[in-house]
């Protein structure tokens, strides 16, 4: 591989979130170490589907994954493969949804919550979990210290060459407790404060960084639809490459070509957008 890059996916959280809530990652915005831009996801702005959209670059009305009662393997070649195509290591801590795309399905809780495969065509190292039990009187997410120390652990251990970590924490309690609340501003004050001595240490392990959403919320805690509450959020981008003017609105559909393309992997043909770095 040519380079080698960390994705970071907070779910849920809208542009105007990251930008008056997340002062670590705005600091480094105005002090030069990061890049900003405002990113739109697909349609429907549904988890699962973002999911899928995010690592084939395809939308959900090619792709079929209509929402998160819809999970299955998906056939498009996607970020994993292709980097295992280039001969790269893989490596994912995640949402089981992830598993059930790109490794297998349906998930095992015995064999898929971790797994280490060397000879894997997708991921090579997994750590997944489910949420199973989810609701508003319990959340059921893990703490996102522990994924961001698993994460590194996986890099240090198996020299990833791709990592990527979602985290479902501020999706779910922007469903609890709505945007405009004291809960969700607290909410995203720890989980900037959490993921900000990370991103440090994963620059100096010689890995370029993006930090995002898959897609956004409103005010009363709702996704799926087309309101830029709903679709928009924040991509901030850590590492040597050019982007767009910060003016610049960058599609979903562009950050898996983006991402091959920063490590050297070949871009499959069913990937059709502009890689938005260079």
């Amino acid at each position: 591989m040519k380079r080698k890059l960390l994705l970071i996916i907070l779910d849920g959280v809208p542009l105007r979130n990251f930008s008056r809530l997340f002062g670590n990652l705005e600091g480094w915005v105005d002090e030069g170490s990061a890049q900003k831009w405002a990113i739109r996801s697909v349609l429907p702005s549904i988890s699962a589907s973002c999911y899928a959209s995010i690592h084939t670059g395809v939308s959900p009305q090619q792709h079929g994954c209509t929402g998160n009662g819809n999970v299955f393997r998906l056939k498009e070649p996607d970020v994993f493969s292709a980097v295992r195509a280039g001969g790269g290591v893989t490596g994912a801590v995640a949402h089981s949804f992830w598993s059930q795309f790109f490794n297998r399905h349906p998930f095992d809780f015995v064999r898929d919550v971790e797994y280490d495969e060397p000879e894997a065509e997708t991921i090579n190292h997994g750590r997944f979990h489910t949420m199973t039990g989810y609701g508003a009187a319990n959340q059921m997410t893990p703490s996102d210290v522990d994924l961001f120390g698993t994460l590194t652990n996986l890099c240090l251990r198996f020299g990833l060459d791709y990592g990527m970590l979602h985290t479902c924490t501020l999706d779910s309690m922007g469903h609890r407790f709505q945007h405009e609340s004291h809960e969700m501003d607290h909410a995203c004050f720890v989980m900037d404060e959490m993921l900000a001595p990370f991103i440090p240490r994963w620059r100096q392990m010689g890995y370029e960084v993006i930090v995002t959403a898959d897609h956004g919320q409103d005010d009363r805690g709702h996704h799926g639809g087309r309101s830029d509450l709903q679709q928009l959020s924040a991509l901030y981008y850590f590492g040597e490459g050019k982007g767009p003017e910060p003016s610049a609105e960058i599609s979903q559909l562009q950050l898996a070509p983006t991402i091959l393309s920063r490590l050297g992997a070949d871009v499959p043909d069913t990937m059709k957008a502009a890689p938005f770095l260079t």
